[in-house]
């Protein structure tokens, strides 16, 4: 039921306008690889809100890469591998380990400030890396900084233009390969882009549940852009929950950095009792689905809503310099981090799964590229390390844009493709009330832990929504809760379909991790259905 393109249209009555390269969002995985492709392409980047909206621009903890004498490609490879649960591409992850550092140095030519201390590249330490490989800037505000830095590039580079409050449909293809992209701008007119080479940097999914650190663009709109264009994608299940929001009434589920325990803080329950102890030799530290999960077991056994997250113990002066972002905001609400205990639980973070990409991050549709949260190039697994996505995009935005350069141009589209659905009108129950419906079924029957009942009940009740792809869909909200529910059928099918707990998926009725069965990724064609493919990891 879910349709090859979600409107209607003949594209020979299209405008059409012809670029080199489409790159699809704006987060560093956008702007890193818009800036490398425009030495000598033109690029065009669409994003459906502003250049300065993305997951990057939230992105408190840092960036993951081997600076200091006294650490390793290697020991960066083996915490990467062991977060990721048997998942990893072993391959993949000694890309990323190796090239992380070059791109870094690309990052502060390119204009990024990170935090100094005595003249040196300051490095902090979050859960489960085994050395101080973090970077960060203004003490905890990174992501905004790099977006910073890169959109003034941007803006300033001739090569390179930027569509704000535009909104990419579909993925035109064409004889087996991305011809370029379906287009709404922000009047509601329509138009084709055609381009030698698309690139997928639309970020994640947090929006499909209801509680999450994501901001509202995050709806998943590249993933299931790219299924319905044949992609194929790759471990959805594996959706990472972060430990650490704000839970606090009247303020949003703002992001506790994974630093803040990374720098001594302790997990405390309501009866102000240490518990990590109990769930894991490196308590505080250890990976943060443990994390999450003892969370969730702590406030089922004291009936609370929420643990505390304790710094108190720390300088005043240290806290307000290394994190000065997240001191402002809790202070906002009453809330002093110095003195105070910041009440935090779980959210929906980021996901590990995605579109999946080769070495060079491309698909397996010809000429179609995805890049960051978007897709799946092995580096993650069942669980990301701490601060490796932001690494992770630079590396294989690099990677694309070198192979992007091998590629002849497209010499002829054939542009004689229509499409039409008979479509029977506008939706009749109103966007705001499926959306919420289905955040709820999520983060109710999809979330932090699951079973066979729960995910089944959740597929079924996902797919009385699927009736939306016979309307006539017109506005952003109604390509985004589409795209929505496509990645929420993927995700829960894959979930229901992985009978054991590994990494960031957990299943209350298979709860130990299952080499013998499971050490495999679970893919979905839109033609071919599910599929398996073995894990490269060692």
């Amino acid at each position: 039921m879910i349709p090859r393109y979600l409107v209607d249209f003949d594209l020979r009555a299209l405008p059409m306008i012809k670029t080199d390269v489409i790159v699809i969002g704006s987060g560093i995985a956008g702007l890193f690889t818009a800036i490398k492709a425009s030495e000598d392409r033109h690029v065009v980047i669409i994003t459906k809100k502003s250049i300065l909206e993305s997951n990057t621009r939230y992105a408190q903890g840092g960036i993951a890469a081997v600076i200091s004498d006294d650490d390793s490609p290697e020991a960066h490879l083996e915490d990467t591998l062991f977060a990721g649960a048997g998942l990893c591409s072993l391959a993949s992850v000694n890309v990323l380990v190796h090239e992380g550092p070059q791109g870094v140095q690309e990052l502060m030519r390119m204009g990024t400030a990170f935090d100094l201390e005595n003249g040196e590249l300051a490095l902090t330490k979050e859960g489960a890396h085994s050395h101080r490989r973090i970077l960060h800037a203004n003490g905890d505000a990174t992501g905004f900084e790099i977006v910073r830095a890169l959109s003034e590039h941007v803006l300033h580079n001739e090569n390179i233009e930027v569509w704000d409050n535009h909104f990419v449909i579909d993925l035109i293809t064409s004889e087996g390969g991305c011809v370029g992209a379906l287009v709404q701008l922000p009047d509601g007119q329509r138009v084709f882009v055609q381009s030698d080479a698309t690139i997928l940097c639309a970020g994640g999914a947090g929006q499909l549940y209801r509680y999450t650190t994501n901001p509202e663009v995050a709806t998943g709109d590249g993933i299931a852009m790219a299924y319905r264009a044949g992609a194929l994608i790759r471990d959805l299940e594996f959706i990472q929950f972060h430990p650490t929001s704000l839970c606090y009434p009247g303020a949003p589920r703002f992001l506790i950095s994974e630093a803040v325990r990374g720098e001594g803080a302790l997990l405390r329950n309501v009866k102000g009792e240490r518990f990590m102890e109990r769930y894991h030799e490196q308590k505080e530290l250890a990976p943060r689905d443990i994390v999450a999960r003892a969370i969730v077991s702590e406030m089922e056994r004291t009936k609370s809503t929420f643990v505390y997250l304790d710094i108190t113990h720390e300088s005043e002066e240290l806290i307000k310099h290394r994190f000065p972002t997240i001191y402002e905001t809790c202070l906002q609400y009453g809330l002093d981090m110095t003195t105070d205990w910041i009440p935090v639980a779980p959210a929906a973070h980021y996901m590990m799964g995605g579109v999946k990409t080769d070495f060079n991050g491309e698909t397996n549709i010809a000429r179609l590229f995805a890049c960051g949260e978007v897709s799946s190039t092995g580096v993650h697994g069942a669980n990301r390390l701490a601060s490796n996505s932001l690494s992770e995009a630079i590396v294989f935005g690099s990677r694309i844009v070198n192979h992007i350069r091998e590629l002849p141009p497209l010499e002829h589209v054939d542009i004689d493709i229509t499409y039409d659905l008979h479509r029977l009108g506008p939706p009749r129950q109103p966007i705001i009330e499926r959306r919420l419906k289905l955040q709820k079924v999520m983060v109710r029957k999809v979330g932090l832990r699951r079973n066979k009942d729960t995910l089944t009940e959740a597929i079924d009740e996902l797919n009385r929504q699927l009736p939306i792809f016979q309307a006539e869909l017109k506005k952003r909200e109604e390509y985004e809760f589409a795209n929505m529910l496509i990645c929420s059928v993927i995700m829960a099918k894959s979930a229901l379909k992985r009978q054991e707990s590994r990494g960031a998926h957990y299943r209350d009725d298979f709860p130990h991790r299952d080499d013998a069965s499971w050490r495999k990724h679970i893919l979905m064609h839109c033609d071919q259905g599910m599929l398996e493919e073995t894990s490269d990891d060692v």
